[in-house]
C-alpha cells in the first residue's frame, strides 16, 4: 500500500508540476485563460466519464456524492483553475508554482479547526511562520520570472487565493472521504465544474476562435495529464493519508515548476523567487518533519 501512495503522490506531483509550463506554452498559441479552464475541464470530463460508462456504467446518482462533487468543483477546480491561470500571465511558472508549496500549510491551519483529529501543533505554526517570510520576501522583491510583462503583485494575490480556495477543499474532501469514490467525484468535479466555467468564460471573454493546432493539443494534455490524472490520484490518496501528508504534493510541484520554466520557457530565476522560494520549500520541510515525528510518537 505504501508504494502505491507514493507512486499517486508522484503522479499528482508531476501533473500539476507541468501544468505552469503548458498554459504559457497555449498563451503563445492563442488560448485565452478563461477559455483555456473551461475547454480543459469539458475535455476532462469527457475522458472521465467514457472511463466510468465502460468500467462503471456511469456515475453514481448517489444525492450526497453529488454535494461533495458541487463544492469540490467550485473550490477545488473553478476559483483555483481561473486565479492560478490567470496569475499565469503576469508571472512565470515558476513564481506561480511556488505558491502551491503554501498548500499544506493552509490546509494544515483550516484542519486544525474543521478536523478534530488534526490539530494545528507547535511545529505547524513555525511553518506557517517560515512560509509568511517566503511570502513577504516574493511580495518585496518585485521579481516575477519573467524578461517584460510581469506583475508579481497581482500574481501573488491571484496564487494565495487559489491555495485557500484549494486548502478548504482538502480538508472538505477529507472529512468525507467515506462518502466517495475518487474516480466518480473527479467526473463530477469536472461536470459542475465545466458548466460553471462555460458561463464564465461567456461573460468574461467571449468564445475563442483562432486557437491553433498546437493549442489544442496542450489543451488535451492539460485536461488528460494536467487535471484528470492528478485529481484521480490525489483523490485516492486522501482516503488513506492524513489531510497534511497528502498537501505534500506541494513539496516537489514548485522544483518541477521552477525548473521545467527555465529549462523549456526561458524563464529567469530571479534572487526574489529563489530566496522566496526557499523559505517556502522551507516551510514545506518543517511541517514535513514534524508530521512524522508526531506520528513516531
Amino acid at each position: 500500500m505504501r508504494n502505491r501512495i507514493w507512486l499517486a503522490l508522484g503522479l499528482a506531483t508531476l501533473g500539476w508540476g507541468l501544468n505552469g509550463v503548458a498554459v504559457r506554452a497555449a498563451f503563445d498559441q492563442g488560448v485565452p485563460p478563461y477559455a483555456m479552464v473551461a475547454i480543459r475541464s469539458i475535455l476532462a470530463f469527457g475522458g472521465v466519464y467514457a472511463y466510468l460508462l465502460v468500467v462503471r456504467g456511469g456515475i453514481t446518482r448517489n444525492r450526497d456524492a453529488w454535494i461533495i462533487g458541487a463544492v469540490m468543483s467550485v473550490a477545488n477546480l473553478a476559483i483555483p483553475f481561473v486565479l492560478f491561470t490567470l496569475a499565469y500571465q503576469y508571472a512565470s511558472a515558476g513564481f506561480v508554482g511556488l505558491l502551491a508549496a503554501l498548500i499544506p500549510i493552509g490546509t494544515g491551519a483550516l484542519a486544525h479547526f474543521l478536523l478534530p483529529d488534526e490539530p494545528l501543533h507547535t511545529i505547524k505554526v513555525l511553518g506557517l511562520t517560515v512560509a509568511l517570510a517566503g511570502v513577504a520576501f516574493l511580495m518585496l522583491s518585485g521579481d516575477s520570472g519573467l524578461a517584460e510583462g510581469g506583475r508579481p503583485l497581482l500574481a501573488l494575490g491571484l496564487g494565495v487565493g487559489a491555495v485557500i480556495s484549494i486548502s478548504f477543499s482538502g480538508v472538505y474532501a477529507k472529512s468525507r472521504a467515506a462518502s466517495y469514490d475518487p474516480m466518480e467525484l473527479t467526473g463530477m468535479q469536472f461536470a459542475l465544474g465545466a458548466i460553471i466555467l462555460i458561463v464564465a468564460t461567456a461573460i468574461a471573454e467571449g468564445w475563442p476562435s483562432e486557437i491553433t493546432g498546437k493549442g489544442w493539443l496542450l489543451l488535451l494534455y492539460l485536461a488528460a495529464f494536467g487535471s484528470v490524472l492528478p485529481f484521480a490520484a490525489y483523490y485516492w490518496v486522501l482516503r488513506h493519508v492524513s489531510t497534511g501528508t497528502a498537501s505534500l504534493i506541494a513539496y516537489a510541484v514548485p522544483l518541477i515548476s521552477l525548473s521545467a520554466g527555465i529549462v523549456l520557457l526561458d524563464e529567469r530565476l530571479e534572487i526574489g523567487i529563489g530566496v522566496g522560494g526557499l523559505l517556502i520549500l522551507l516551510e514545506v520541510l518543517v511541517v514535513d518533519r514534524g508530521e512524522r515525528r508526531l506520528v513516531r510518537v
